[in-house]
């Protein structure tokens, strides 16, 4: 499914929950019931720095299509990194590179966000942009 078809996907379905505080509660759940990430990972060379929450990702690129995983200590942020880790992962370079979570906010879930999260999960989507943009020439 390319990026802008799984975008309409997730604002239809997190449109159609009215009420904000369980359309949050619904992103936390489907970013939480996401694998945690082994051990192995969980290291410096894999954390996003800029929240005080721990996170890590792990970018990976198979078959021309690059997928993305992650993890938290923080169920918020697990969940929300795990939404936006899902809608990049199985992109094409460029498509991942030239797209954006913008639409989060449009739905509300960035707003229930404190500053420190929307920065480390700001910084989260930048590495997935700067592993595309290495990924571009491929």
């Amino acid at each position: 499914m390319s990026l802008e078809n799984k975008k309409k996907a997730l604002i239809a379905e997190l449109s159609a929950i009215r009420d904000p505080q369980h359309r949050f509660a619904l992103v936390i759940a489907k970013g939480g019931a996401l694998p945690r990430l082994d051990e192995l990972y969980r290291t410096n060379e894999f954390r996003i720095d800029g929240c005080l929450a721990s996170l890590w990702m792990v970018p990976e690129e198979r078959d021309g299509r690059l997928y993305f995983r992650s993890d938290s200590d923080s169920a918020i942020v697990r969940g929300v990194a795990g939404v936006i880790c899902e809608f990049y992962s199985g992109g094409e370079p460029a498509e991942v590179f030239h797209a954006d979570t913008a639409f989060l906010e449009q739905v509300g879930i960035n707003q229930h966000l404190s500053s420190n999260r929307r920065n480390g999960l700001g910084r989260l989507e930048s590495n997935i942009r700067e592993f595309a943009q290495a990924h571009l020439s491929s």
